[in-house]
């Protein structure tokens, strides 16, 4: 890939696109901006929503395009904003494999989760009491429903925002499967009783025996142990489902919100 020149950033107050800039250098200015946003304490939860969103999707247009322009878009960004899509990119590359896009949209509803700040405190006080590191738990709840955006049933059967099996919560569970709290202290529980925290590997691998599931779960723990205000940009990710034809967004209020074409997002990326 030639290099290109990279574009002047917006302003500090100036919120990344809600579509992605047809031009590289761009992308690359409004990375750093979205990152800078995530990373000041004092950003609103508008401004962490769309500078999450804009990451989400420059990943979502980036896991596709071949490995050597992803390296090359990486190296040009500046050091948090470099290391969080390195990680995310990773990330999205072990997920691709595990998702087969479905003919037909799925009959979930998408909820608002609880706050960043309620889950957090889910998330570290289920790590302590089990003594693992709470970023695997958010790690998790990411991957599995989007922080609980997801209400409904997996393929496998499997409810709650931390998706047990009901077998599984049967042993492991305490309370209600679909209780955000109860699920994250589950999830603990059942990850102490398979290995962690000293195999934190096995104990990825029993809670979904995918090697690509387990090397993404890692990506995104490292993503936010290295720099804890990832957690804030990940928490405003929308689900985002693998249908044929074209993966969609399904936004809060889905199935009476429309789905939206995330390709309408990329403006012609890969690019």
């Amino acid at each position: 890939m030639s290099a290109v020149m990279v574009a002047m950033g917006p302003g500090p107050s100036t919120a990344p696109p809600s579509q992605l800039p047809a031009e590289r250098g761009q992308l690359i200015a409004d990375l750093d901006h979205a990152q800078q946003i995530i990373d000041t304490t004092s950003s609103s939860g508008a401004e962490l929503a769309s500078a999450g969103r804009f990451e989400q999707l420059a990943t979502a247009a980036l896991a596709g395009e071949p490995k050597r322009y992803q390296r090359a878009t990486v190296a040009m960004l500046t050091g948090t904003a470099a290391r969080a899509l390195g990680a995310d990119l990773a990330a999205a590359g072990a997920l691709h494999t595990l998702v087969a896009p479905r003919p037909a949209l799925p009959p979930w509803k998408i909820i608002s989760p609880p706050s960043a700040s309620t889950l957090l405190g889910y998330f570290r006080g289920a790590g302590r009491r089990f003594g693992l590191a709470w970023e695997y738990l958010a790690a998790i709840e990411f991957i599995e429903t989007k922080f609980g955006r997801v209400a409904g049933l997996s393929t496998a059967g499997a409810a709650g925002p931390m998706q047990f099996l009901p077998s599984t919560w049967a042993i492991y569970g305490r309370g209600d499967i679909h209780s955000p709290r109860d699920a994250v202290f589950g999830a603990a529980r059942y990850l102490a009783s398979n290995g962690a925290p000293s195999d934190m590997a096995s104990a990825l691998y029993h809670y979904n025996p995918s090697s690509d599931y387990v090397h993404a779960v890692e990506d995104y723990a490292a993503s936010i142990r290295a720099d804890p205000r990832a957690y804030y940009g990940y928490y405003y990710w929308q689900v985002i489902y693998a249908k044929r034809g074209g993966a969609v967004i399904l936004p809060v209020g889905f199935p009476r919100r429309r789905p939206i074409r995330i390709g309408s997002l990329l403006g012609g990326w890969p690019g």
